[in-house]
């Protein structure tokens, strides 16, 4: 009995952990290129794409073009940093 138990936790977390896993792959399928157009202007590229990537995998979307149409995605149009400017690229 306290085998099944074991092996039934030891599955749980196993799922737990693949599907976590899966969660990242396909974010980072979707938010990378999204974030190389967003960011192929700017003058920091490498501090664009981290931000734009965290605010991608947070919000689930990426505004058009390379600057401005935030209207398109409001929970990157509304994300702050801790000086209360956009956090988003």
């Amino acid at each position: 009995m306290a085998m099944i138990i074991i092996s039934c936790r030891f599955l749980v977390i196993s799922l737990m952990i693949a599907s976590s896993f899966m969660y990242i792959v396909v974010d980072d399928a979707f938010c990378d290129p999204k974030c190389k157009v967003r960011c192929s202007k700017a003058g920091r590229m490498d501090r664009c794409l981290e931000y734009c990537g965290i605010c991608c995998r947070d919000c689930h979307c990426v505004p058009s073009g390379t600057f401005g149409n935030k209207d398109e995605c409001p929970c990157y149009r509304d994300k702050k940093n801790s000086k209360g400017q956009s956090k988003c690229p």
